[in-house]
């Protein structure tokens, strides 16, 4: 009995472990240069003061909103009212027709950098960025060229209203710059 005991006392060995180390030396840089890396890209937004209130010595200015419903586009002003209405649905929308307005407006007030988006609850976040995108510059193609156009790059976002805004009359429409 004493033998056995001395037997496995002497065969107690030391775990070799190069192998398990070797496999570490191996595997950890191949993680790390297969991993994939994901960027974020972060939108500056700027919020008004929740206390601003308006300066009645001061003249009145274009307060660019679009309004993002489910079925339409609402381009209007805070103080005059709707400018255009845009027909949409979730797979058929007027680009087009869309950046030209937004074209035109900004050729008319060529100061204005700012656009409020107030956007419905049912809208798809996808929308909301082709959105942004679009409102944020746009390409005009000119004879044989395409230039890029910055239209209103400082993008203020909220909550559409629950009703639906009569339509501007002519008289009211951007034309009457002030």
């Amino acid at each position: 009995m004493k033998q056995r005991s001395k037997q496995l006392k002497k065969d107690a060995v030391e775990m070799d472990i190069t192998a398990f180390m070797n496999l570490m030396v191996i595997l950890i840089p191949f993680l790390l240069i297969t991993a994939v890396f994901s960027r974020l890209t972060v939108l500056e937004l700027n919020l008004p003061p929740a206390n601003a209130k308006a300066n009645p010595q001061e003249k009145i200015k274009l307060q660019l909103e679009l309004v993002v419903r489910k079925d339409s586009f609402d381009i209007q002003d805070a103080n005059l009212g709707v400018i255009k209405r845009f027909k949409r649905s979730a797979e058929n929308t007027n680009w087009k027709a869309f950046t030209d307005i937004l074209v035109e407006i900004k050729r008319r007030f060529p100061d204005e950098k700012s656009i409020t988006l107030l956007l419905d609850k049912k809208i798809k976040y996808k929308t909301l960025i082709s959105v942004m995108d679009r409102v944020r510059s746009a390409d005009i193609v000119e004879f044989t060229s395409v230039e890029t156009v910055e239209l209103f790059p400082n993008i203020s976002i909220g909550d559409a209203p629950e009703t639906l805004p009569k339509v501007a009359s002519a008289s009211n429409n951007v034309g009457a710059k002030q």
